[in-house]
């Protein structure tokens, strides 16, 4: 085996995974305000930005070769309610968001999240009943107003994150009746109840809301493994164009089983958990940077995953431009 290891020319001849720009998917954090920017503590490097800010990033992921973006939003206390009705504000921070990145570069691909604890005063992906509980169908409702109005902004994919049964076919269903026919929808589809996600929640301010409370009435147990294909399947059934693992690569087996199994384009987020201890290690000299960003997004690759969710998209796509 170590005759073709010998050499470059042989090792890249043979090489069976590869990672390009294409494969990197950018999540960013949008503000109200003008040029406006907060560092998030929990995620050195990464920042929210206002929409103008938002768009000269935009601009920079563009040209490096990144096909999309995936925003997120950071919602004032003010808007935040039980019921999340701002998640469907047509004139929220979102939509305008999209609007203008739409203007502003018609051939970026534009992902929104389809979730409502950005919104909810509870931190909850949902509306809850008067124990405390997510009700599954009357978030589904509050849930199409939200995408439909991601599209009609001119959203290119809407991204259900929520973990709710059935969205994804009443999403599809509205979509299509609002002649939205090209609007892709990308199934968060296996998302597991992790502790990976606390960085993302400082992110986008829903920590706080959420406090010691959790999302294990609706996301997936981690030890669960044969649940995560039949989350899938049914999301595939309802109209989904995309699926989705999360968190990534402590969760790559799924990665793997899901694109064995259904063959679909599969789709994996390496979470703000993973970045914030990636970056640590980096900060503290422990490990090396450049190397390791692209070793650990070939991983996802090299496990069956289509594109990559990753906060380390544009260092990785000017590495892979020399």
């Amino acid at each position: 085996m170590r005759r073709m290891r010998r050499d470059d020319f042989s090792r890249r001849l043979m090489q069976e995974s590869t990672l390009t720009p294409n494969d990197l998917i950018l999540p960013v954090f949008v503000l109200e305000g003008e040029n406006q920017r907060e560092a998030v503590a929990s995620m050195p490097g990464v920042e929210r930005l206002s929409i103008d800010l938002l768009i000269e990033q935009a601009r920079e992921a563009y040209a490096l070769g990144i096909p999309a973006l995936a925003l997120f939003p950071v919602i004032g206390p003010e808007q935040k309610s039980e019921l999340a009705e701002e998640a469907y504000n047509a004139s929220g921070l979102v939509q305008r968001s999209v609007r203008a990145l739409k203007q502003a570069l018609p051939e970026l691909g534009i992902i929104t999240d389809v979730a409502l604890d950005p919104y909810t005063s509870h931190g909850q992906d949902g509306i809850l009943d008067e124990q405390g509980y997510v009700q599954n169908d009357r978030t589904v409702d509050t849930l199409l107003k939200q995408a439909l109005s991601h599209a009609e902004a001119g959203a290119d994919v809407v991204a259900p994150s929520d973990m709710m049964d059935g969205r994804i076919g009443a999403i599809r269903q509205v979509l299509e009746q609002e002649h939205l026919h090209n609007v892709r929808i990308m199934a968060y589809s296996a998302k597991y109840a992790s502790h990976y996600y606390g960085p993302f929640r400082d992110a986008v301010g829903s920590a706080a809301n959420l406090g010691k409370a959790d999302k294990r009435t609706y996301q997936m147990d981690p030890a669960n493994s044969d649940e995560a294909l039949h989350e899938v399947a049914m999301d595939i059934a309802e109209g989904a164009d995309m699926v989705m693992v999360k968190p990534g690569m402590p969760y790559l087996d799924m990665v793997r089983r899901v694109k064995s199994e259904f063959q679909v384009p599969t789709f994996a987020y390496q979470v703000s958990g993973e970045y914030a201890m990636h970056r640590a290690a980096f900060d503290n000299g422990w490990l090396e940077a450049e190397p390791v960003i692209l070793e650990s997004l070939m991983c996802f690759k090299r496990a069956g995953a289509d594109g990559i969710l990753t906060y380390f998209a544009l260092e990785a796509a000017r590495l892979l431009q020399r």
